[in-house]
């Protein structure tokens, strides 16, 4: 029986229901819950950073939004919130867009 010890999405435990198994889960409280998401987005990311192609990187980052989503809710923000502080900074400070590289700064 393998054990897993991870935080899943919703529907995990109906999936694993309807395929006939038997499971343990348990609901996290706010704390262990925060620090689960903090784990589940660097387990993602080493997915994203391991994908073979554009498809699977595209996967990936599809679950790390989903988890900065639900981050954002543990901090009490909405998306909406998440999104308009994006979009201040992207106003200030731009995007990542143009792929500018910076090398130094001299100093006066």
């Amino acid at each position: 029986m393998p054990i897993y010890n991870k935080l899943v999405r919703d529907r995990i435990p109906e999936i694993i229901a309807r395929s006939g198994r038997t499971f343990t889960l348990k609901v996290l409280d706010e704390e262990e819950y925060r620090r689960e998401l903090q784990k589940k987005v660097r387990e993602e990311l080493a997915e994203y950073m391991g994908a073979l192609s554009n498809q699977d990187a595209l996967e990936e980052l599809a679950d790390m939004l989903e988890l900065v989503h639900a981050l954002a809710s543990v901090h009490g923000f909405t998306v909406e919130e998440l999104e308009e502080v994006r979009n201040e900074k992207m106003e200030k400070r731009g995007g990542f867009q143009e792929r500018l590289y910076l090398i130094d700064v001299e100093d006066r």
